[in-house]
């Protein structure tokens, strides 16, 4: 009975989708099921009653928006196809609002815009400070960074000729934080200046953003890694994913003299000051070395370089003795620690030295659970630190080269200065920026697949040769790989990878059996100044390296519209694009030409005087104001050529650093001075006082003071 009863609710099913179909004079074929022609079956002419294929209407884009649209059958029943994109007065449109009873207390950070893209299109948690409607709807989403735009300049009357920047005190707020600082502001045309106003006609709101950093350190964190990096889901396995290269990667051998440490490097991250380091003059020749220290015999940094007939063709050592060191020390006074233990490693990994030693001071805690010493290794111990100096300065000369992790902390346990250091904690920096430095056990696991110190706080502490050869490894490893080799890696996952792995499509988009969602993975692109495929958008589906911002705006088309060969860039373009313009950062002095990132390789060229003057023969209109027209002028085109049901960012990343960049390299400048050693504090060229120190902490909350603009096309 039960076999009859689905037979005949498979058959009931069947003659009402073919009813439909006769209804708009349809025939079907009986043998594929695919409509053949116009006509409708004759009086008498059997029903085909097969279900293994479709029936489609011939024009379904003549249906209502909200039709239902053509039909399949499968088992007997009709199944609902896709939808048509959604008209803009349709109540399925999707939309991004904000309510004033909105969970917002603070900020919105670069993060929450990346997290926005994540709930939108993957697995991201679904935002508390915006409401997104009609989730599955959306097609498409372009997220442009813009550096060098500031709330300041979207007050109407501004004069862009005089304008130098935000006033100082447009981010210092006291007390309790105000609504009126952190809530969106509604952008009004009328308002606007008018080189701005096009923004009024994307954007409901103008949004200040938190760019990243660290108010107790004074520093400002690049926004790149905020936005293109995404943290890992909990359910996504335990511990560090090892590194992984993006396709089409290779692999760039590298001389180790390429990532020696600079002497600015050197002297900001607390390196001991070697007499080779000091330009020549009276500051040299009065050096002296602090009581108990010593320094390897290099007159000078010239004294290191190896001619090149001497150099074995393709040797990444160039030439130069290369060692690996590593020190364990235990705690001899209040915060003062003292050398039990040194290990050095050669280049071919045979061990040149291991000595316990004995401080001259009374251990008081050997901290064995980190360092591995006890009280019966040091007992029978005689050797010292001058034996060790001394040793050390027989091994190491002029051609050496010393590597290791945070090496500062080990020279100053051996009061040692040597000029040639390779540092894997400068290496693979942290994402969020100095003072903070990623441990080695975590290099080992991300870029070696190894797990060392593996104590865990048990009496077996650490191994200072397991580590020496640890660094050395790492270093071959950057040498064989490139200087761009994980560059990109950062204590997450990458936004583009994210994407790929857990986009998520819906019924509306990807067919009933996304019913729900259903993780199909998402294609993105990534448009920016130089080389694309050198940084952290080199694992997007598709990377456009630009030369101008006009070449990024075809580059973002050209990604959302597709290739119609569809060879490179997919037909129908991808889902996501990410982007950077850089001409307006670069008028406003926001790029630091000095020291180069890696996202930051590719940025536009300086302007020359005579280019200035020529500009300013032409057109008597500020160049401000000529960048901001044609900027807004270029992302409406972009906004007026998105397909429909395509959500929109634009974001600066970050506030102006003009002024912080300054006081941090006048701050760099008198650290340099003051650690020289034998100078005198009140003969230093700068000097660094509270009243400078919160003038940097006020510089750092204008540049962490970003905006955004979030809408939907």
């Amino acid at each position: 009975m039960g076999k009859k009863k689905n037979k005949s609710k498979g058959q009931r099913g069947v003659a009402a989708a073919l009813a439909t179909f006769q209804d708009d004079s349809m025939a079907i074929d009986t043998e594929n099921t695919s409509i053949q022609n116009p006509t409708a079956p004759a009086d008498g002419e059997s029903t085909p009653t097969t279900s293994s294929g479709s029936l489609k209407r011939p024009c379904p884009e003549d249906d209502n928006e909200d039709g239902d649209g053509w039909q399949t059958i499968e088992n007997g029943r009709p199944v609902k196809k896709l939808k048509k994109i959604p008209g803009q007065e349709s109540k399925r449109y999707p939309g991004i609002h904000f309510s004033t009873q909105a969970r917002l207390f603070s900020k919105i950070n670069v993060s929450s815009l990346r997290d926005l893209i994540l709930y939108i299109f993957a697995d991201g948690p679904a935002p508390q400070w915006v409401s997104v409607k009609h989730r599955p709807e959306f097609r498409k989403i372009v997220a442009i960074m813009v550096p060098g735009l500031d709330e300041a300049m979207f007050k109407k009357g501004l004069d862009f000729s005089a304008y130098t920047g935000p006033p100082p005190d447009q981010a210092i707020s006291g007390g309790a934080p105000d609504p009126d600082e952190y809530y969106p502001r509604e952008l009004k045309k009328e308002l606007l200046p008018e080189v701005l106003q096009p923004f009024a006609d994307m954007f409901p709101h103008l949004w200040p953003v938190k760019a990243p950093g660290d108010d107790k350190y004074g520093k400002l964190h690049s926004p790149m890694p905020a936005m293109l990096t995404a943290p890992l889901p909990k359910n996504k396995g335990a511990g560090v994913q090892p590194v992984s290269e993006p396709n089409g990667w290779k692999n760039q051998r590298t001389r180790i003299t390429e990532f020696l440490a600079s002497n600015e490097e050197l002297m900001e991250n607390g390196f001991p000051v070697h007499p080779a380091m000091l330009k020549p003059g009276e500051k040299r020749d009065r050096f002296k070395d602090p009581e108990g220290w010593v320094h390897t015999r290099v007159e000078n940094l010239e004294d290191g370089k190896v001619p090149e007939g001497e150099v074995q063709q393709g040797s990444v050592t160039a030439g130069r003795e290369v060692y690996a060191l590593d020190c364990e020390m235990c705690v001899t006074g209040e915060a003062e620690y003292s050398l039990t233990r040194i290990s050095l490693v050669s280049w071919d990994g045979s061990v040149v030295l291991d000595e316990l030693v004995k401080p001259d001071k009374p251990i008081i805690d050997y901290v064995t659970r980190f360092s591995g010493i006890t009280k019966e290794m040091i007992d029978p111990v005689n050797t010292t630190l001058k034996d060790i100096q001394a040793r050390l300065l027989d091994i190491l000369g002029p051609r050496s080269i010393l590597l290791g992790h945070s090496l500062d902390s080990d020279l100053k346990a051996l009061k040692l200065a040597h000029p040639f250091i390779v540092d894997t904690s400068l290496l693979f920096p942290h994402p969020r920026g100095p003072p903070l430095k990623q441990s080695l056990k975590y290099l080992a696991q991300k870029f070696l697949n190894r797990e060392v110190q593996k104590g865990g706080g048990t009496n077996a502490g650490h191994d200072s040769i397991e580590d020496a050869k640890t660094c050395l490894d790492l270093v071959k490893r950057k040498c064989e790989k490139g200087k761009a080799w994980g560059a990109g890696e950062t204590q997450g996952e990458n936004l583009f990878k994210r994407l790929a792995r857990a986009g998520t499509a819906y019924r509306s988009t990807a067919g009933p059996e996304a019913t729900g969602g259903a993780p199909v993975g998402k294609s993105s692109a990534a448009v920016d100044w130089g080389d694309v495929s050198r940084s952290a958008g080199n694992t997007a589906t598709v990377t456009i390296s630009c030369k101008s911002d006009a070449e990024v705006e075809a580059g973002i088309l050209r990604a959302v519209k597709g290739d119609p060969d569809g060879l490179e860039v997919p037909g129908g373009g991808v889902d996501f694009v990410w982007a950077r313009m850089r001409e307006l950062e670069a008028l406003q002095g926001w790029w630091n030409r000095n020291k180069l990132v890696p996202e930051d390789a590719g940025g536009p060229p300086a302007v020359t005087d005579g280019e200035k003057e020529e500009e300013e023969k032409e057109d008597t209109v500020s160049p401000l104001e000529t960048c901001l027209k044609t900027l807004g002028e270029r992302l409406k085109r972009i906004y007026d050529n998105l397909p429909p049901c395509t959500a929109f960012i634009v974001y600066t990343g970050t506030g102006d650093p003009r002024e912080m960049s300054r006081l941090q390299a006048m701050q760099a400048q008198f650290k340099k001075e003051y650690n020289t050693p034998g100078s005198k504090w009140d003969q230093l060229s700068v000097q660094w006082t509270d009243r400078e120190d919160q003038a940097l902490r006020q510089a750092l909350k204008v540049a962490r003071s970003g905006i955004g603009f979030i809408g939907v096309k």
